[in-house]
């Protein structure tokens, strides 16, 4: 579970945001990708996740070159294999913490809370025992971004991207967040991170500087 950049650039309307860059992310590790506001990273970690295409290079993920997949390969890729985490939560707010993280309904017409043995585990290794029929609407900022990271683990993703993950968080949430991605990169994951926080940098395996 490898993901290798070569020479890889970007231009958007006409403004070079990337140029020349490579790296390589192992799985097992976390991979960090830093710097200033407006340095690429997040078009970086966007690449990397196919999410975005690049201008230039290529990129391959377990010896294959995904630079030009098609749809349904790339589908394939988000479906089966990556999970993403975003700055902004990426969740569904009138629903509940059961279909956020599991995104299964269990109910004909609307989702309902779902529990179930790893879905208790999860919840239960974020800090958020017992919350599965909470809408994520009452949530704080740092239990969505944990919401987030338990979506992340539920689907045992092998590559997960995570950008500003503990942004606008406190110090105690920071510090859960970061123990969730390194656990997870112990386990074999893959992990992926955009990031302005030192802390969260300097308990990554590698960092990149853009």
């Amino acid at each position: 579970m490898t993901i290798t950049a070569s020479n890889l650039g970007m231009k958007i309307a006409g403004h070079e945001i990337l140029s020349g860059i490579s790296l390589t992310c192992e799985a097992g590790q976390v991979t960090a990708l830093v710097g200033p506001s407006g340095s690429g990273k997040t078009t970086l970690l966007n690449c990397l996740g196919l999410l975005q295409r690049p201008s230039a290079g290529t990129i391959t993920i377990d010896g294959q070159d995904a630079t030009r997949w098609g749809e349904r390969p790339r589908l394939r890729f988000w479906q089966r294999e990556a999970a993403f985490i975003y700055q902004d939560y990426g969740l569904i707010d009138e629903e509940n913490l059961a279909y956020n993280v599991t995104l299964r309904a269990s109910g004909i017409f609307r989702p309902k809370a779902r529990t179930n043995s790893r879905l208790t585990d999860i919840l239960q290794t974020v800090g958020l025992a017992g919350r599965e029929s909470d809408p994520v609407s009452v949530l704080s900022g740092g239990e969505k971004q944990r919401v987030g990271v338990a979506r992340a683990l539920y689907k045992e993703a092998s590559y997960i991207f995570a950008d500003e993950p503990t942004a606008s968080l406190d110090a105690g949430n920071r510090r859960n967040v970061t123990r969730l991605l390194t656990d997870a990169a112990a386990a074999g994951v893959c992990v992926v991170i955009a990031t302005h926080d030192d802390e969260l940098a300097a308990a990554a395996d590698t960092v990149y500087q853009l």
